[in-house]
């Protein structure tokens, strides 16, 4: 399957006012077309700043970054990124927020228009489309927030913590309606995650970085018996303590 994402001898150093620190040390792994990608480490390891790196938004010390074999210079409409919060504009209404990539990228049209209250209708939000996010609940923000990422029709989605705001049994059933939503439209999606389950739950693949700075310890490729992979179906598979044991192990501090 051809590699859709590249990272080439990546290392990323800040400086500041006390010197320079080292984020990311030598990174290197690929993320095939289609693959669900996840990446855990400890705190201040570097996750989000190579996420960041992946969507163009900052420029590596040295080293590279490909998308579809072309060097990542800055940010890519081949890209969508996915916070933890939904930010949502409570001022404006559900259907007014999902369009806002569009525009802002001047994309608004009748085609891209329809495109998004397919999306809606699709993923249970047409009824809500002139709700304000004060009146949806917490998952339904997300799926919002999803969409409205969805809407711009990436071939890559980031998501950067994009669960972990929300309660644990809303995180499962979330974590859920996403994965299904990103199979669905056939994208590429790297996570970044502190939970060890969820990225083994979810993933084909997860990648352990080590503390500060940050180097690639390994990458699990994830096989589960599962008729269908869910996040709780996963967690009842027999080799699902195995993977969450070895990750565990490789971890230098809790996550």
């Amino acid at each position: 399957m051809k590699c859709l994402v590249e990272v080439s001898n990546l290392f990323m150093r800040y400086h500041s006012l006390n010197g320079e620190t080292d984020a990311l040390v030598n990174v290197n792994f690929s993320v095939k077309k289609g693959e669900f990608f996840s990446i855990v480490g400890p705190s201040g390891c570097g996750k989000s700043t190579l996420l960041s790196l992946i969507a163009g938004l900052i420029i590596p010390s040295s080293g590279q970054v490909l998308i579809d074999g072309k060097p990542v210079l800055g940010t890519s409409e081949k890209v969508g990124y996915m916070l933890q919060k939904d930010y949502l504009f409570e001022w404006r209404n559900i259907f007014q927020n999902v369009l806002l990539g569009l525009e802002i990228r001047k994309k608004i049209t009748e085609e891209n228009k329809n495109y998004v209250l397919n999306l809606l209708d699709m993923y249970g939000l047409a009824e809500f489309k002139d709700k304000y996010p004060s009146q949806l609940s917490g998952g339904m923000r997300q799926r919002a927030a999803l969409i409205r990422t969805l809407a711009s029709k990436p071939e890559i989605l980031l998501l950067d913590e994009a669960f972990s705001a929300l309660d644990y049994q809303t995180r499962l059933s979330v974590a859920d309606d996403i994965y299904s939503i990103i199979k669905r439209e056939n994208k590429t999606a790297i996570l970044v995650t502190h939970d060890i389950a969820e990225s083994i739950s979810l993933s084909d693949r997860v990648m352990v970085l080590s503390k500060r700075p940050g180097s690639v310890k390994s990458i699990h490729n994830i096989a589960l018996s599962v008729d269908k992979k869910s996040t709780l179906s996963s967690r009842e598979a027999p080799e699902f303590r195995e993977y969450f044991n070895k990750i565990w192990k490789e971890l230098d501090v809790y996550v």
